[in-house]
C-alpha cells in the first residue's frame, strides 16, 4: 500500500477524498496548506473556519494533521505573477501556476518528500498508457479541472492522486451530506483566495494604482468613455466598463497608449477569433506530435466545452491552434489546454501569445 499524503482544504471535495481513501484502506497523513494575507493587511483567505473543518475531518478519521506555512512561496510566485501579468496588459491565471509551484512544488519539496502520493480534491484522473502516466479529464464535465493542472510536470503528474476523478458532484455532495460530513453544505470557494474579503480590482489598484485613459468604439473609432487602467479589463470582458448602451466587450487592448477597444451588441461578432498563438507549449507526458500538426481538442478558458482545432508547429517552434469554429475572448496571457481528438487525455498547455480571425 503507498504511503499517501491528502491536501485538505477545508472544503466538500477534498473531505469527500478523504473520506472515499480511508474505505479504500488507504489511510493517508493530511495536510492543510496556510498561505494567509501580506504585511500590507489584507483580510486573509478564511483560514480559521478551514482550520475548524480541517481539524474536525482529522478527529473523525483519526488521521494525523500537519500544516504547512506556504506563504512567502505563495507571495513570491503567485501574487508576482499575477501583479506582472496584469500590468503587462495579459490575463493572469493564477490556480494553473498555484498548483504547479505550490500545492504539487513546494509542498512536495518541504513534507510531500516521505510519501508516494499527493493526494487533492481535484476534478481530474490519470490513466497510464505503455508504462506513461498521463493526465485525463474527469467523468463530470463542469467540474472537470484538468486545465488548472495542465503545467503540472510530468514527476508531479506520476505522484498525484485524484480520488474524485470518477464521480459527478452530485454523488460528491451526496457522499457528504450521507456522511454527515461537517462540509457537506460549504460552498464551492470562489476566486482567488489571498484576497479574503477584498474585491480584486481593489487589490490590483493598491499594486498598481490607476491610469485614466480612453475607451474607444471599435467600429467608429469614437472615444465612448474613459478607463482607470488598462490592467482592470480583459478581451471579451463585458461588465465594468461604464458605459452606456450596450453591452460593450473589450475586443483589445493598446498597451502603448494605454486604450481598450470596445464593440457594441449581444455578440458582436469583432470578439471572435479562431486562431491561437502560443510561443512555446508545455507538453505534460509526451510531445504527442509525430510531425508538425495534429488533430487536438482544446480550451481557451475554464469551460466545459471543448473546440476542434489543428495544432500546428512552425520551424522556429511557435505553436499555432486553428480552430474548427469561432471562439470568443482569446485573451493574451491565458492558457490554451490541449487534448487529444476524443477529450479524454489532456497534453498539456501553452500559455496565449494572441488570438485573431483569418
Amino acid at each position: 500500500m503507498p504511503k499517501d499524503a491528502l491536501l485538505l482544504s477545508g472544503g466538500v471535495d477534498s473531505s469527500v477524498a478523504l473520506h472515499l481513501m480511508m474505505e479504500r484502506g488507504e489511510e493517508p497523513d493530511l495536510f492543510y496548506i496556510y498561505i494567509g494575507a501580506d504585511q500590507e493587511g489584507y483580510e486573509s483567505c478564511p483560514s480559521e473556519e478551514d482550520m475548524e473543518m480541517v481539524k474536525w475531518l482529522a478527529r473523525r478519521y483519526g488521521r494525523p494533521l500537519e500544516v504547512v506555512n506556504l506563504h512567502r512561496e505563495y507571495w513570491d510566485y503567485v501574487v508576482r505573477y499575477i501583479i506582472d501579468t496584469v500590468k503587462e496588459g495579459r490575463t493572469p491565471h493564477p490556480d494553473i501556476l498555484c498548483n504547479r509551484v505550490i500545492k504539487f512544488g513546494y509542498f512536495d519539496e518541504y513534507a510531500g518528500k516521505a510519501y508516494d502520493r499527493i493526494a487533492t480534491g481535484h476534478y481530474a484522473d490519470k490513466t497510464i498508457i505503455e508504462g506513461r502516466h498521463f493526465l485525463a479529464t474527469a467523468v463530470d464535465p463542469v467540474k472537470d479541472q484538468t486545465d488548472f493542472l495542465a503545467q503540472m510536470t510530468y514527476p508531479q503528474l506520476v505522484k498525484a492522486h485524484f480520488p474524485l476523478g470518477n464521480l459527478p458532484k452530485s454523488e460528491v455532495r451526496r457522499i457528504a451530506s450521507m456522511e454527515h460530513l461537517v462540509t457537506a453544505r460549504r460552498k464551492d470557494s470562489q476566486g482567488i483566495c489571498f484576497l479574503g474579503k477584498v474585491d480584486y480590482n481593489q487589490f490590483i489598484e493598491r499594486h498598481l494604482g490607476t491610469l485614466p485613459g480612453e475607451i474607444i468604439d471599435m467600429e467608429s473609432g469614437r472615444v465612448v468613455g474613459e478607463h482607470k487602467g488598462y490592467w482592470f479589463h480583459t478581451i471579451g470582458q463585458r461588465k465594468g466598463l461604464g458605459l452606456s448602451g450596450g453591452p460593450w466587450f473589450v475586443i483589445r487592448k493598446d498597451i502603448e497608449n494605454n486604450r481598450l477597444y470596445v464593440s457594441r451588441g449581444y455578440d458582436p461578432d469583432s470578439q471572435y477569433g479562431n486562431v491561437v498563438e502560443m510561443p512555446e507549449m508545455h507538453f505534460i507526458t509526451i510531445d504527442p506530435m509525430e510531425g508538425d500538426e495534429m488533430e487536438v481538442t482544446f480550451k481557451v478558458r475554464h469551460t466545459p466545452d471543448f473546440t476542434k482545432g489543428l495544432l500546428q508547429r512552425s520551424k522556429e517552434g511557435i505553436y499555432t491552434l486553428r480552430s474548427t469554429e469561432l471562439i470568443q475572448g482569446i485573451a493574451p496571457g491565458q492558457f490554451c489546454t490541449v487534448y487529444d481528438r476524443d477529450s479524454r487525455l489532456c497534453y498539456g498547455s501553452g500559455v496565449i501569445g494572441r488570438g485573431f480571425r483569418e
